[in-house]
């Protein structure tokens, strides 16, 4: 008979094999890929070269001053900046007028004020404000009515009177009888 080496397989003398046939639970799985992960851990290759290289760029772009290698365009020759007409003035004045008297908000706040409700003093400001802005605006459009003067009785009627120039008005300053105005 002829010499056979040594084997560790089962069924090398002819024995019958056993197949083993495994039923992975999850846990098996579970450790499978927790030692898969494990093997990544640590930077990636070549890391020590690359690292100083970007770090240093960083380094370099916050010391650099913002203004050199600047874009932007500088012009030569300014030009003067247009005046609106008078025409396109009182178009604007118009268009803000419109826009103050649509204005909800200040609606509002003048529907609570008739109803007699106080408001705060950052609510009455405002409202103080864009109402001083429509007087403003319907008096240089002409929309805004005169108001009537009081007559003052007993004022002389020197003072009463319009001067047409300067020497005029002086006369009429040195001849008020200041008696008349005590009370």
């Amino acid at each position: 008979m002829s010499r056979s080496k040594k084997s560790r397989k089962p069924g090398a003398y002819g024995a019958p094999e056993v197949i083993v046939t495994r039923n992975r639970s999850e846990s098996d799985v579970e450790g499978r890929e927790r030692k898969r992960l494990k093997k990544r851990k640590g930077l990636k290759s070549g890391s020590r070269h690359s690292d100083g290289g970007e770090a240093k760029q960083r380094k370099a772009a916050q010391n650099r001053d913002p203004r050199l290698g600047s874009k932007k365009k500088i012009p030569l020759v300014i030009e003067p900046v247009k005046k609106p007409t008078k025409q396109e003035r009182k178009l604007s004045f118009e268009q803000e007028l419109e826009m103050l008297e649509n204005d909800a908000q200040l609606n509002t706040l003048l529907d609570r004020l008739e109803a007699g409700e106080n408001l705060g003093a950052g609510l009455q400001k405002l409202v103080d404000e864009k109402l001083d802005r429509i007087e403003f605006l319907m008096d240089r459009l002409g929309l805004l009515e005169p108001e009537e003067e009081e007559v003052f009785d007993d004022l002389p009627e020197s003072v009463s009177k319009k001067a047409s120039s300067d020497e005029d008005l002086l006369s009429q300053f040195e001849d008020i009888d200041l008696d008349n105005f005590k009370g």
